[in-house]
């Protein structure tokens, strides 16, 4: 009854009305994230009542993860085969800068965001960055994408003066959504923060992996998390 009532308040408070969510894994069955169509329609419907209006499904391309480029636009086909609501639906991909991912660099082989489809969206891992990693950034730019770099948030080896850098090299960040609320510990909440308050990031996503993550935001105090993001 609690969490109807929280959900009827975000639904009623216009938090996500028009909202779009530029980086998930709904896709089903590709990734770690969703794994039945099932599952992701029900949250499909869960961000209709929201009033979200667009998502960006990304998922992951990486050696532990070698999603093709066609596999994921027939499961993507797949979906939109099936659903047939309200929320606009992208196909994109969240790149890890790996070996696969230097193989796919070379051919260009990539799934990008944005309007005019020239950003692509790019993690590391969350402990050390690879190596080369400026060079690689800049790699990008000459193929003509600009890199967003996924939930920077979350990098434990990220220190402050480096989000100013990658600022300046032309990356783009992406915040996920959960951050603000402690979903990925305090130190990623207290990051998030900070790079708010200095108005570093470019895109907002949920990294939404399941109807369960939706579900235990849905029971934070939104309010802050709204001032938060329009200050």
């Amino acid at each position: 009854m609690w969490l109807f009532r929280k959900k009827q308040m975000l639904e009623e408070s216009g938090f996500f009305r028009g909202f779009t969510d530029w980086h998930c894994h709904i896709l089903p069955g590709v990734d770690d994230g969703v794994q039945t169509m099932e599952e992701a329609l029900e949250i499909l419907a869960e961000y209709e009542r929201l009033g979200i209006r667009e998502v960006w499904l990304t998922p992951h391309v990486m050696e532990d993860i070698p999603n093709t480029t066609g596999c994921l636009k027939e499961k993507f086909r797949e979906l939109q085969d099936v659903y047939k609501g309200n929320v606009i639906l992208h196909l994109a991909s969240e790149n890890m800068l790996d070996s696969l991912f230097e193989e796919r660099l070379a051919k260009n082989d990539f799934l990008p965001f944005g309007a005019n489809g020239d950003h692509l969206l790019v993690e590391t891992s969350y402990y050390n960055p690879p190596m080369g990693l400026q060079n690689l950034l800049l790699r990008i730019r000459m193929k003509g994408y600009f890199p967003v770099l996924a939930h920077p948030e979350r990098y434990a080896y990220m220190e402050k003066d480096r989000y100013n850098y990658l600022k300046t090299m032309g990356v783009k960040f992406q915040l996920n959504l959960f951050s603000l609320v402690g979903a990925y510990g305090d130190r990623s909440r207290h990051i998030a923060h900070m790079l708010l308050e200095k108005k570093m990031y470019d895109f907002t996503g949920s990294d939404l992996h399941k109807l369960e993550m939706l579900h235990d935001f849905l029971q934070k105090d939104f309010r802050k998390i709204k001032k938060c993001l329009s200050s």
